[in-house]
Formats: structure tokens, C-alpha cells, sequence
């Protein structure tokens, strides 16, 4: 299979709904021509699109490239709940490494409503997606009238607090990292730092997750131009071909439900292995990695995260965050994007933003959050009912003598 490597990225700021008078066609323009202009390449020069979104209409992916170019191409639309975005890289990658496509588009985006992820007021939905999930957590912990997926993570949280004794401090300290970082992050919907106090005293959403543990809902989109080496050397665009050198999509298994565990359910499991394969697939471990955008859609999860990735051992991510391992000036640097809490979470948009900061990350281009000497970045993206993506890109694999 031919090598492949990501040669454009391009993203809107995230803006909270209703900041900016635009349609989801606007924002694709805006992420599109950013990625078509940073890659050097034309949209004619695109064989395949995957576009992927959460809640617009059946084929939204045509109309969002229509005003980019009308050139005839498949356009694949997809949905995969919050791994979205790096559903629609994963697949723009397969075209091109199967030979199917030298150049390819992943596009994500989200127009989203103020109140899309409302309380659950009206009780336990009777038909969704993630059935067997709510069905595990209820017996536990019951329902109550917070957001869905606030109480699915919040949830979470308190089984790793009684399990393991991680503290309210150690899950609010994600969130000051994250605020804090994305204070240099231009494209970043929040660029406000908060104390621990802060954090801590923070609206509740659904203990012992306060609001500034939560990502926000968003708009916004991202685009990522994939290509395969001979295209890159054709072009002449070795200098800013990042490689995808690793690449997993992973589902639910039953140990996910085996143990009727709270943790279990919102996708460690499906992390894990998506991990696992795609660092095989690069050939490196996670101690190799230098820079990791992860899906922190709330605090907890990126605990949940560092622990699946083999990051630190199971019941230890709240001692790793606090021990400051995974920010500026220690082991990793964890989403100095700001993560999705401060970034925001468009859903569609999320996977390939994720993906635009490390490309950034990897060419030395990311300004004053920039990783010194970051060579290998790690994305995980995962979306509940269930998908994960896991992605390793590596700088510096192709010159142009060889």
C-alpha cells in the first residue's frame, strides 16, 4: 500500500452558536480553501471527498463542497458521532493508500443549536444509539435531569473516584491545563485561563463535573488534504508532508458491557485497541509520542484516555495529570489546542481539528503553544455507540532526496 501523507490542513475558528452569520457551506468554504491554499494544490487536483457531520441533512456533504468546485468527484458523506471527523480522514486515507485516489479531502463540520445537548428532563429515551450504555449506567447510578452525555461521563468519573480514589482536584485539573493552553490558540472558542478554585466552583453539570469540565457546543469546520508520496514528489511538497504512519477505527466489544461498569461503557476499551494498532502500525509505543490532541469532552475522559493509551497505569491518570506530565515542560504535551473543552466540539469538525494542530505541531508552525521538537503526534477521537479513531503522524519521513 502506498504511503500517506497529510499535506494541507485548514479549520474555522470555533465559535459558540449563533457568534457568526453563517451556514454550514460558509464554514466549509472557510476550512476547505485554508487546507487547498496551506497544501499548494487546486480543488480539480481532489479525486474523492469524505465529508463528515452529526445532525445536518442525508447528502449535506455535496452542498458543502458545491461552492468549492463542481467537478464530478464521489463525495462520501459520513457520520460516526463524535469520531467523525477522523472517520472522514480515516477513509480519505484508505482511498489513497489503496490507490484509489492520489488526493484526497476530509472535511468535518457542525452547525450547532444552543440547547442540542439538553437536559434529561424527559427521562430515559426508550430508542438510541447507545442503549446498552445507559441501560449499565442506570443500574448503577440511576437518572437524573442533567445532559445525556454529561451523565454518562460524570458517571464515569465517580466509579473512578470510588475505585481508584481520584479526587475532584485531580479530574478539575484537566481542565485548568486545557484553559490554559488555549490561551495562545487563535482558533480556540475559549482563550481564558482558569484557577482550580475556579473550576471547582463552577456551575454544576453533573457531579462532580462542573461546566468548565464540559466542552461547549460549537460551530465550526476542518479539512485535511491527504496524499500519496508520488503526488507529494510530484509537487514538490515534501517540506510539508506530514505522514500518517499509523491508523486504527475500533468499535465496542462485549467487554464493554461484560462488568456493568460505568467506565467501561464510554469507550476505554475502544481506545485501547485503537491505540494499540495504530502504534503497531507505526512501529513506535506511546513513550515515543511527544504531542497528543485527545478527546477531552469532558475532564475525566482524558484520564480515562491517558490510561487506556498506556500513558500512566490504570487508576494513576489523576497523578498524572497533577504531577504536570503532560504539559508544557513535561513527558507529553497533552491538546495544546486547548482540547475540546476549550477549543470546543463541533462534532463533525472535532477529529480533523485535532489533526490540523498536529500538523501544525510536527512542521514547527504552531506559534506560541509550539512543542519543542515534536516529531510524533498522536489523535484520538471517539464518538459513543461506539467508534474511536487513533492516528500517529510523523514528521520528517520524506525529503527530496529520498
Amino acid at each position: 500500500m502506498d504511503r500517506t501523507f497529510v499535506i494541507g490542513v485548514g479549520m474555522t475558528k470555533f465559535e459558540k452558536p449563533e457568534t457568526r452569520d453563517w451556514e454550514y457551506p460558509d464554514m466549509v468554504r472557510e476550512a476547505v480553501t485554508g487546507a487547498l491554499a496551506d497544501a499548494g494544490v487546486e480543488y480539480a487536483q481532489v479525486r474523492r471527498a469524505a465529508v463528515g457531520y452529526v445532525f445536518e441533512q442525508s447528502t449535506a456533504g455535496q452542498r458543502a463542497l458545491y461552492d468549492i468546485g463542481l467537478t464530478g468527484i464521489p463525495v462520501v458523506n459520513l457520520n460516526n458521532n463524535c469520531a467523525t471527523g477522523s472517520t472522514a480522514l480515516l477513509t480519505a486515507r484508505d482511498w489513497v493508500r489503496t490507490g484509489l485516489a492520489d488526493c484526497a479531502l476530509a472535511v468535518g463540520f457542525e452547525k450547532m443549536n444552543k440547547g442540542v445537548l439538553s437536559p434529561g428532563a424527559g427521562g430515559l429515551p426508550k430508542v438510541t444509539p447507545l442503549d446498552r450504555q445507559l441501560g449499565i449506567m442506570v443500574e448503577k447510578y440511576g437518572w437524573e435531569q442533567s445532559p445525556m452525555t454529561a451523565q454518562l461521563f460524570g458517571n464515569a468519573a465517580r466509579e473512578h473516584m470510588e475505585r481508584y480514589g481520584t479526587t475532584v482536584e485531580q479530574l478539575a485539573a484537566v481542565s485548568v491545563k486545557n484553559h490554559r493552553h488555549s490561551v495562545d490558540n487563535p482558533y480556540a472558542q475559549f482563550q481564558v485561563e482558569y484557577t482550580l478554585e475556579q473550576v471547582l466552583g463552577d456551575k454544576p453539570i453533573h457531579a462532580p463535573l462542573t461546566r468548565s469540565q464540559c466542552s461547549p457546543t460549537s460551530d465550526g469546520a476542518g479539512a485535511v488534504v491527504v496524499a500519496s508520496e508520488r503526488f507529494v514528489r510530484e509537487h514538490g511538497l515534501e517540506d510539508r508532508a506530514v505522514e500518517i504512519v499509523g491508523q486504527a477505527l475500533t468499535t465496542d466489544t462485549e467487554a464493554a458491557f461484560a462488568d456493568r461498569s460505568a467506565i467501561d461503557v464510554v469507550g476505554v476499551g475502544m481506545t485501547r485497541a485503537a491505540g494499540r494498532q495504530a502504534l503497531a502500525e507505526a512501529g513506535l509505543t506511546v513513550e515515543d509520542v511527544d504531542v497528543i490532541e485527545l478527546h477531552d469532552c469532558f475532564s475525566v475522559n482524558e484520564i480515562l484516555t491517558y490510561e487506556a493509551l498506556g500513558m500512566c497505569e490504570e487508576g494513576k491518570g489523576g497523578e498524572l495529570v497533577e504531577s504536570g506530565a503532560t504539559t508544557h515542560g513535561g513527558r507529553w504535551v497533552v491538546n495544546p489546542s486547548g482540547g475540546l473543552i476549550s477549543k470546543g466540539h463541533p462534532l463533525g469538525a472535532t477529529g480533523l481539528a485535532q489533526a490540523a494542530e498536529l500538523t501544525w505541531q510536527l512542521r514547527g508552525t504552531a506559534g506560541a503553544r509550539q512543542v519543542p521538537g515534536a516529531v510524533v503526534g498522536l489523535q484520538h477521537n471517539v464518538g459513543l455507540g461506539g467508534a474511536c479513531v487513533v492516528t500517529v503522524l510523523r514528521s520528517g519521513t520524506l525529503t527530496r532526496e529520498g
